[in-house]
C-alpha cells in the first residue's frame, strides 16, 4: 500500500506565485485516501540564507527535518505531494536509506542541477537534484555517493542553464529528451542500465506541455502529454520495483482553481501511487 506525505512547502521556489504551491498541494491532498495521508506542518514564514548562497535556508533545514521525522515509521513506499521541488530531497533519502541500490528518475522540464555558486535565483528547488547526488550547501543534501550520479536519470528536460548541462555531463548523469521518452521503452532501458535494484520517480508537473495543464508557474513549451508521461513511468515500474515517488510544482492560479487541473494530476498520482 502506498502512503502519502502532503508537504506544502513554498521557500525552495523561486517563482513569484510560489505561495500558491501552497494551494496545489491542498487541493491534491484533498483527493488523496484520508486513512493512508500525512499533510505536514510547513511554516510559512520564509526564513534565512544563513550566509549560504541557498535562500530561505532555515525554512528548508527546518522542513527537511520534519519530513525525516514523519517518513521514519514508513516501511511502505511514500508519494510525497509537494509543494516546490526541494521536498523531493528529504524523500529520496528516506527511500535510499531503505533501498541503497536506488536508482532517481527526475522528469522535470529543469534538470534542477544548479549548486549556490551557478544558481541564478538562490533558489532551493533548482538544486534539488544536485544535493541529492551529495553536491550542496548548508547541511541541505545527502551524503556523497549515497546516490551516485550513475544511478540518476533526467528525463524532459528541455530548459538548461549552461552549469547545470556542464556539470551534468562532466558526472555521466543520464538524460532523455522529451522525443526520446514518448517511446516509454527508452525510460526503461535507462533505468535498468543504472544497475539500480530498486526505483524512485519524481516528477514537476512543468514537464508537461502547459496545454496539458494550466497550474504551471514554470511552463516550458513541447512537453510532455499526460498519456506520454504515465506511459514512462510505467514502463520504469515494470523493469525496477517503485518504493517512492514525488510529485511538485502544482501552482493554481488561486484556491478557487485549484480543482481544475486535478484530472491531469491525479492521473500522475495514480501511475506513481
Amino acid at each position: 500500500m502506498t502512503r502519502y506525505l502532503v508537504v506544502p512547502q513554498w521557500q525552495g521556489s523561486p517563482s513569484s506565485r510560489a505561495m500558491q504551491l501552497i494551494d496545489g498541494a491542498e487541493a491534491i491532498a484533498g483527493d488523496l485516501p484520508r486513512s493512508a495521508t500525512l499533510v505536514l506542518d510547513v511554516p510559512t514564514g520564509a526564513g534565512e540564507a544563513l550566509g549560504t548562497g541557498v535562500r530561505r535556508l532555515s525554512a528548508l533545514l527546518g522542513t527537511r527535518d520534519r519530513m525525516v521525522d514523519a517518513l521514519a515509521p514508513f516501511e511502505e513506499p511514500v508519494l510525497t505531494v509537494g509543494g516546490d521541488c526541494g521536498v523531493a530531497l528529504g524523500a529520496i533519502g528516506h527511500a535510499v536509506k531503505r533501498h541503497p541500490s536506488l536508482a532517481v528518475v527526475w522528469l522535470d522540464a529543469h534538470p534542477d542541477f544548479n549548486d549556490a555558486g551557478s544558481s541564478p535565483s538562490g533558489a532551493f528547488a533548482g538544486m534539488t537534484l544536485r544535493a541529492v547526488v551529495g553536491q550542496g550547501e548548508g547541511g541541505l543534501m545527502l551524503e556523497p555517493g549515497v546516490v551516485p550520479p550513475r544511478r540518476v536519470v533526467v528525463g524532459g528536460a528541455r530548459s538548461f542553464d549552461e552549469p547545470e548541462a556542464e556539470a551534468i555531463e562532466r558526472l555521466g548523469v543520464a538524460v532523455l529528451s522529451v522525443d526520446a521518452l514518448r517511446d516509454p521503452e527508452s525510460l526503461a532501458t535507462a533505468v535498468r542500465e543504472t544497475g539500480a535494484e530498486a526505483l524512485y520517480v519524481h516528477v514537476d508537473v512543468d514537464v508537461l506541455d502547459p496545454a496539458e495543464l494550466t497550474g504551471n508557474a514554470h511552463p516550458e513549451p513541447f512537453g510532455l502529454t499526460v498519456a506520454e508521461l504515465t506511459g514512462a513511468i510505467a514502463a520504469a515500474r515494470a523493469a525496477l520495483p517503485l518504493v517512492g515517488s514525488s510529485i511538485t510544482g502544482y501552482s493554481p492560479a488561486s484556491a478557487a482553481t485549484a480543482s481544475d487541473d486535478l484530472g491531469a494530476i491525479l492521473r500522475i498520482v495514480g501511475a506513481l501511487a
